[in-house]
């Protein structure tokens, strides 16, 4: 469950930046009504974006030490 959780954060965020980066770059979908809220809704896609990679990661277990020989 929380892989299809982290799944869904990297590419819901995705979509957010690639949205937003567009109308910052060439105004199409909201007419570039606010640079400030474009770069903020930016800075939270990726954000995002790094929290569901931290999380995949941390469900995969392909990092980090082995087990611990104290269990």
């Amino acid at each position: 469950m929380s892989k299809a959780l982290a799944f869904t954060g990297l590419i819901l965020s995705g979509l957010i930046v690639i949205l937003f980066v567009a109308d910052l770059a060439a105004a199409f979908p909201f007419r570039r009504t606010s640079v400030l809220l474009d770069a903020a809704f930016i800075a939270s896609g990726l954000i995002t974006a790094y929290l569901s990679w931290l999380l995949l990661d941390q469900s995969g277990g392909r990092r980090g030490p082995g087990p611990s020989p104290l269990r």
